[in-house]
């Protein structure tokens, strides 16, 4: 049969000592449950052929594609603080690298294809319900405009996977720009050799800052530009409410995309100090701690890169501190920028330095739905102000600072409706609320698939409205207790 697509194998091949060669476990009975046909389109690859028993095979590492050589790749991290030496890909392979059509280079990987020699004692395995997630999350994601991993693909393996309870098992199939992370680099610098440290970096220029190879000092620059692009990652993340829950340094890319999505989950109520994560017991993750968190991460991927930025430790330590003190001014510009278009002040400016700080102060005050607010803005802009205010137990508060705001408008010469519309485009009305998402997957563990796809076709173009879909803008019903989200291993 012709192949479903071709691989290469760089990374096995140029950074033989970050990995271990290995193959998919077995399955017993693989069966397709969704298939990303938009994904596989843009990539090049066939969708009816990947539909075939051949094509599912190739999707998940039963059947090789050509160029492929599978391995399991090697990485430390700091996991709530705490840094552990090895941990790599316990439950996952990379089966290869592939150039879109553009001539980008996209990893395509497997998570729960069976035990590697990082397992740690775990089985390798992962259920239904975490990797449809990701699947879900990490496409609104994408839809919403923000740096992430793509979900190609779950594949049920027809087998049970022990939990708390049996559940069934499934293997995601996924693309991103690399998976290489802040541990592979402390992984690295570990082992003490130099050269392999080097190596790695420089595949890590060539593959995501090529121009940075011609930098007086290339490692500064691609440093500088890891920096800068989770500066503008955390500010996508926070203006949207979305809470990773789990930021440990081998969760953190140097591309700058967002990966593993396991405890994540969107906040409805508006608190700084959010957390879903049922193993985050102090907040160390919580929505408001991200960007300090994110610094932390950068901070230790800075140590590794010591040697390479200078020949004294003590230069290379002041060249390395310089960006990483910048990460709270980029970070701050990226949020900035990213909350003024939600209040149509995009271009703007405004006098008001307090503005948008006292609005979310405002919105934490009255348990405002953080995406029911900003949606409800635009219409505000429009001439119909009472929906928004009825958000409100005190709506003399909220009367109080739309006055402030309509003062920093009132420079705009744009017709309110174009401003109106441009508010639009950046304030989804459709997020992935988390009880739908429970929902879905609950549907879907117990072999009901349609709420997950009604909910993946809603969330693919989550800024416009359409008629039929009120159900999934609502907010989540104020009753129960608070939610709690579960790594899934």
């Amino acid at each position: 049969m012709t192949a479903v697509f071709n691989l290469d194998d760089s990374y096995a091949r140029e950074l033989v000592d970050l990995c271990e060669p290995w193959q998919a476990a077995p399955l017993p009975a693989a069966e397709l449950l969704v298939l990303n046909e938009a994904l596989a389109s843009e990539l090049g690859f066939g969708v009816e052929a990947l539909r075939l028993p051949d094509g599912i095979a190739t999707l998940i590492g039963q059947r090789l594609a050509p160029g492929s050589r599978p391995v399991a790749q090697a990485y430390a991290g700091h996991q709530f603080g705490n840094y552990s030496p090895r941990l790599g890909d316990g439950r996952a392979l990379l089966l290869g690298e592939f150039a879109e059509p553009d001539g980008r280079v996209r990893d395509l990987h497997l998570k729960g294809s069976g035990r590697t020699p990082f397992a740690r004692g775990g089985d390798g395995k992962a259920a239904v319900g975490p990797m449809l997630r990701e699947y879900v999350i990490s496409e609104a994601m994408h839809a919403l405009g923000i740096p992430t991993t793509r979900s190609l693909a779950v594949v049920a393996t027809g087998e049970h996977v022990m939990r708390d309870t049996p559940l069934p098992g499934a293997v995601l199939t996924r693309v991103a720009a690399s998976h290489l992370r802040v541990g592979t680099f402390q992984y690295a610098a570990a082992t003490g050799d130099a050269e392999l440290l080097e190596r790695l970096a420089r595949y890590a220029i060539a593959r995501h800052y090529p121009h940075a190879a011609n930098a007086a000092n290339p490692y500064l620059a691609f440093y500088t530009e890891v920096v800068e692009a989770q500066a503008s990652l955390l500010a996508r993340w926070m203006s949207v409410g979305f809470v990773h829950g789990v930021m440990n340094t081998d969760n953190m890319t140097i591309s700058g995309e967002t990966i593993d999505y396991g405890p994540c989950a969107f906040i409805d109520r508006y608190n700084p100090a959010t957390v879903f994560s049922s193993i985050d017991h102090g907040g160390r993750y919580a929505y408001g701690n991200q960007p300090v968190v994110a610094q932390w991460n950068l901070a230790r991927l800075a140590e590794t890169l010591l040697p390479l930025f200078a020949e004294t430790t003590e230069e290379a330590v002041e060249l390395a501190t310089a960006v990483l003190v910048s990460f709270t001014e980029r970070c701050d510009a990226h949020r900035s920028a990213a909350m003024s278009a939600k209040v149509g002040l995009a271009g703007v400016g405004s006098d008001d330095p307090t503005l948008l700080d006292d609005l979310l102060a405002l919105l934490h005050a009255q348990a405002i739905d953080f995406t029911s607010f900003f949606r409800s803005l635009s219409n505000v802009v429009r001439g119909d102000a009472e929906p928004t205010r009825a958000m409100f137990a005190d709506a003399l508060a909220f009367d109080a600072w739309a006055q402030r705001w309509q003062a920093a408008r009132a420079s705009d010469g744009r017709p309110a409706d174009e401003v109106a519309v441009t508010m639009d485009r950046v304030n989804p009305i459709y997020i992935p609320r988390n009880h739908l998402v429970e929902a879905a997957l609950v549907a879907a563990t117990a072999g009901d698939m349609k709420p997950f796809t009604q909910l993946v076709d809603v969330l693919a173009h989550p800024f416009v409205e359409r008629p039929g879909l009120s159900a999934y803008a609502l907010p989540a019903p104020a009753e129960g207790a608070p939610y709690r989200t579960f790594c899934g291993t």
